[in-house]
């Protein structure tokens, strides 16, 4: 019978270490994302795969609130975060910066996710939408690719927290530091 580890045998660190850890070269842009728990699952993925940061947008929610305190268990304070008020005025400003924009949306001509590889170094700002709606298509519009979650089910859509889990752990296992 496997034993759970303690707390001492993870090796957890504090944020101010935690911070000073090289990151993925890896953006995470939330585009209108309504719920709060949402986000906090984003903030909480985000520090266990090392993403460098997150950029709320429009109504996504924005720390400190307590519902995304709850399911981020206190990766709001360790992942780095911005907000803006336009998602397309946040990926004009990463596209300036040299990121690969990537929205995660199923699409005419996607790249199915299995297929998708970075560079190492590469800088790559990965999109998610509205729960409802998914990503603008004006940020559809404005992006470099989609990347589309292969899914074989009768929902022909996942949660934007487990959708980020799974591509921020693609690009973490492409990448490892």
């Amino acid at each position: 019978m496997s034993k759970k580890k303690s707390m001492l045998e993870l090796h957890r660190v504090g944020v101010e270490e935690y911070k000073k850890v090289e990151k993925l070269p890896v953006t995470v842009v939330l585009d209108n994302v309504r719920s709060e728990m949402n986000v906090g699952s984003v903030f909480r993925t985000a520090d266990a795969f090392l993403i460098e940061r997150i950029v709320l947008c429009g109504i996504t929610p924005q720390p400190p609130k307590a519902e995304i305190h709850k399911t981020a268990l206190g990766a709001e304070e360790s992942v780095d975060w911005q907000y803006c008020a336009d998602t397309l005025d946040a990926i004009n400003q990463l596209t300036h910066d040299g990121y690969v924009i990537c929205s995660i949306e199923q699409v005419h001509d996607s790249v199915s996710l299995e297929k998708f590889t970075v560079q190492r170094g590469q800088r790559v700002a990965i999109v998610m939408g509205n729960e409802v709606k998914g990503v603008s298509q004006e940020v559809v519009d404005a992006s470099d690719c989609c990347i589309e979650i292969p899914q074989y089910g009768t929902k022909h859509s996942l949660n934007i927290s487990c959708c980020a889990a799974i591509v921020m752990w693609h690009l973490f296992e492409g990448n490892q530091l």
